[in-house]
């Protein structure tokens, strides 16, 4: 596989893959709103949880804004937490507020497992749109701003070569070799598989234990197991994918020529 002319092999950003995740306290925030219900609902009842989980859902929007952080994930946690408790309200059971959460589980459990079985592991697919190895990872310099004016970075600069290569004398080059594809490296795909693999465990698992407690009627266990299975599992798996991906991506920059 090769690189294009005057590339350097860079280092694995992993703070750029955290910032398009929402980053550590995204991923805490989404957290709150359901550990407000379980309490609320435990001491209170069902309304008094309700009301405590959207309140603080509001409350971390609102702080989101306040320090002009990212609102997507909050955004998206806000309407989650909303549709929770609507179906709650609607079937009058505490234990409908995880349903959205369990179903979401299942389902991206099985899309997971489907996309390895297919050769498409969704792990590989999202690594490489986020950080290309075949570019040779990406930048290893400390990058601040959001993904776009990153993009527009790099839209400005490509213009800038392309108008140098224009005002420069037309010289015959050789061809380069084609670019392999990351499905094509047997290692890459092993990797990227057992990874997505993985993931796919930590979805099926929670879907499997809140469904059983869902059906006992456990709400309390419920809220308990849907907090050690979420931010605590899901930050050891994410730790070993950074690992995994930019050990990776190390592998094949000292492959490129």
């Amino acid at each position: 596989m090769t690189r294009p002319a005057g590339r350097k092999p860079t280092a694995f950003d992993r703070d750029l893959v955290l910032d398009s995740l929402g980053g550590w306290r995204g991923m805490v925030d989404v957290s709150l709103p359901t550990i407000a219900f379980v309490v609320a609902n435990g001491f209170g009842g069902l309304t008094v949880g309700i009301w405590a989980a959207l309140g603080t859902a509001l409350l971390v929007f609102a702080l989101r804004l306040l320090r002009k952080e990212s609102l997507q994930q909050a955004f998206s946690g806000l309407i989650g937490v909303a549709i929770a408790v609507a179906i709650a309200r609607a079937s009058g059971e505490a234990r409908d507020f995880f349903v959205v959460g369990l179903i979401r589980n299942a389902g991206l459990g099985v899309v997971l497992l489907g996309s390895a079985l297919v050769r498409w592991p969704l792990v590989g697919v999202a690594a490489e749109f986020l950080a290309p190895s075949h570019l040779g990872s990406m930048v290893g310099h400390s990058l601040k701003g959001s993904l776009r004016s990153r993009a527009r970075e790099r839209v400005a600069e490509v213009r800038a070569e392309d108008r140098a290569q224009d005002d420069a004398p037309v010289e015959k080059q050789p061809d380069a070799a084609p670019e392999r594809h990351w499905r094509t490296d047997r290692r890459v795909m092993r990797v990227y598989t057992w990874l997505t693999l993985l993931w796919a465990a930590t979805f099926v698992v929670r879907a499997v234990v809140q469904g059983f407690l869902y059906w006992r009627d456990e709400v309390a266990l419920l809220g308990t197991s849907s907090l050690v299975l979420g931010l605590p599992v899901t930050g050891a798996a994410l730790v070993v994918t950074l690992w995994a991906v930019a050990r990776l991506h190390r592998h094949r920059a000292a492959e490129t020529p």
